[in-house]
């Protein structure tokens, strides 16, 4: 039996949040993958796939930070990605209504047309949604997500000018036009064609 330890300190909770953003080649815009909260706080609201950290007092002390996303991913969307990126730790005070909770966040970008989705667990629906309703107001969150959603669209922004991060995202051949419909999608502006080829090229 493991020894256990007792600190004169109170333990805040541990979540993690997922930020899955979805680009398709034919120009249609960014999206998020959001699920309608079926318990409260927040109930019938919309929010990013997460939940809960388990912990617990064994030797292994529980899952991983990033073996907690995959799983929540999956039991509320039946979404299973390769590839999750550590995004932020969210954690001012007043966050979550239930008490004091630490979220780490992370993001991926997928082809949404690839995935199938559908609500599960502590979800009722799960369902993309365009990034401007979400920047804008338009699609109101649960919890700070619109704050967290809004670092991952400025990380994904910036990393799609320095990182080849869009070729996975299209079939093995593909055009350069379709190539620029995904970067314009991701960085939500109109890019010169010419400028564009000459860089990629």
């Amino acid at each position: 039996m493991s020894a256990r330890f007792a600190y004169p300190f109170p333990r805040p909770s541990l979540t993690v949040d997922c930020v899955i953003f979805g680009v398709n080649a034919d120009n249609d815009g960014l999206s998020v993958l959001l699920v309608r909260r079926r318990d409260a706080p927040f109930r019938g609201m919309w929010a990013l796939p997460g939940g809960f950290v388990r912990v617990n007092d064994e030797a292994d002390q529980g899952e991983s930070l990033e073996e907690a996303a995959r799983r929540e991913l999956n039991e509320e969307t039946s979404l299973a990605i390769s590839y999750l990126e550590q995004l932020c730790t969210f954690g001012a005070p007043g966050r979550d209504p239930r008490g004091r909770v630490v979220s780490v966040a992370y993001m991926a970008l997928v082809r949404a047309a690839d995935h199938a989705i559908k609500g599960g667990t502590d979800a009722t629906e799960a369902q993309w949604h365009p990034i401007a309703s979400l920047l804008n107001g338009t699609t109101p969150l649960a919890f700070d997500h619109k704050e967290i959603v809004q670092t991952a669209f400025s990380r994904l922004q910036a990393k799609v000018r320095y990182a080849p991060i869009g070729f996975n995202l299209l079939p093995p051949s593909f055009t350069l036009s379709d190539l620029q419909h995904l970067y314009e999608a991701v960085l939500q502006r109109s890019l010169d064609k010419r400028n564009f080829r000459r860089r990629i090229l």
